[in-house]
């Protein structure tokens, strides 16, 4: 995989805090970036993934038979008997 450098501005507090994360984990400030943005497109990409699924299933559920027209008034419906 081709990679390529960027710039990147950190408040010092949260540098200071990844860089000790990287030294306690043998990693690199660069790897655990990575990382944490692999898991937010991959946590992104998987919700979009289940939408797009539930949207599909939606469009070929049956039809209810109302065509757009509600076939009864409301007084109908909350009618007492």
């Amino acid at each position: 995989m081709e990679k390529q450098n960027i710039t990147l501005s950190l408040p010092k507090t949260l540098l200071k805090k990844a860089k000790s994360m990287a030294a306690i984990k043998g990693s690199s400030i660069s790897e655990i970036v990575k990382e944490t943005l692999e898991e937010k497109i991959g946590a992104e990409s998987g919700y979009q993934g289940a939408k797009n699924r539930q949207i599909a299933l939606m469009k070929k559920c049956a039809s209810l038979g109302g065509r757009g027209r509600i076939p009864v008034s409301r007084d109908e419906l909350h009618e007492r008997r």
